[in-house]
């Protein structure tokens, strides 16, 4: 692959609640980069970014930010006014992404299924149920599945964290459909679907919560998936599909339950796509990488050569 850059600012930290992921991620990356032959400077996001990016004077940003600022728009748009190529998806791409709601429009416009969904404000979904149970509520702009409740059959209530005096993930909500089913997941890298990986929560856990991802043995990566050729082919076309939905550059993972018992529309949804995926060691992206025959080095690498501005 030609060379088009040597400097790299690694842009980690940030403000988000998804702060010590991003630091991980970006430490790893950086590190991995440096074994590549860059040079690389990390640059902890704060107030004073546009400062010290002016400052390293880097010839691209490698995005290793999650969450708001990082991951919905907001750093991409401070790039495009410095001029300063950056890794992953765009503007519009990362702030369609990061927002549930209208990711998922976009989702149904190019006919993705999605599960059933409601936006309603926080008070409301703490105060009765907005849906019969079972039913997930989520924060609209957050990832990592940050704030994210699963709500039984036997839950006689709402979850009352919902009303917490401390609560900062958005005065409305998401309260979707509960799909029951098996936890699936693709990357999109450039223009190709990689492989399917089935997520399995380790005993104890709901779901493929923070935990999940980011705790050593938090969860088991089946690679590739134990499903059928034809659901395992489905998914790629429809991860790819929505990377293209929202516009995204680089690379993306979609994620999506499978229900194999359910014969109706709902079999296999798609939850959401990730416009910044974790890099961390128990990390979904890189393990689909190597799956495809890249070392880590040469996927990142791939990734700072794919950098540019008008993404």
């Amino acid at each position: 692959m030609t060379r088009k850059f040597d400097h790299v600012a690694m842009l980690l930290g940030g403000l988000s609640a998804e702060r010590e992921v991003s630091l991980a991620s970006g430490g790893a990356c950086a590190d991995a980069l440096e074994g590549e032959g860059y040079t690389v400077t990390r640059v902890d996001m704060d107030r004073d970014v546009a400062a010290r990016l002016k400052e390293v004077a880097p010839d691209v940003v490698f995005n290793s930010l999650h969450g708001p600022l990082g991951e919905d728009g907001t750093v991409q748009g401070l790039l495009e006014v410095m001029g300063i190529p950056y890794t992953h998806s765009g503007v519009l791409a990362s702030a369609l992404a990061m927002n549930k709601v209208l990711s998922k429009a976009a989702f149904e416009a190019a006919g993705i299924p999605v599960a059933e969904h409601k936006i309603v404000s926080r008070a409301s979904a703490a105060k009765k149920h907005a849906m019969d149970p079972p039913y997930v509520i989520k924060p609209i702009a957050e990832g990592s599945s940050v704030g994210v409740f699963i709500v039984r059959e036997d839950h006689a209530h709402p979850p009352q964290e919902l009303t917490s005096s401390d609560w900062s993930l958005g005065e409305e909500v998401m309260v979707e459909r509960f799909v029951p089913g098996r936890e699936l997941t693709c990357a999109v890298m450039g223009e190709e679907a990689l492989g399917v990986i089935e997520i399995i929560p380790a005993e104890g856990l709901d779901f493929y919560n923070y935990e999940a991802k980011y705790a050593p043995g938090g969860s088991k990566h089946a690679l590739p998936a134990e499903i059928s050729p034809n659901v395992y082919q489905l998914v790629q076309k429809l991860a790819l599909k929505a990377h293209e939905a929202l516009g995204c550059r680089g690379v993306s993972r979609a994620d999506f339950i499978f229900n194999e018992n359910s014969a109706s529309d709902d079999q296999l949804v798609c939850l959401e796509v990730n416009t910044q995926p974790g890099m961390t060691e128990t990390s979904l992206v890189p393990e689909l990488a190597v799956h495809a025959g890249w070392s880590f080095g040469e996927f990142l690498r791939w990734i700072v050569e794919d950098a540019s501005c008008n993404r």
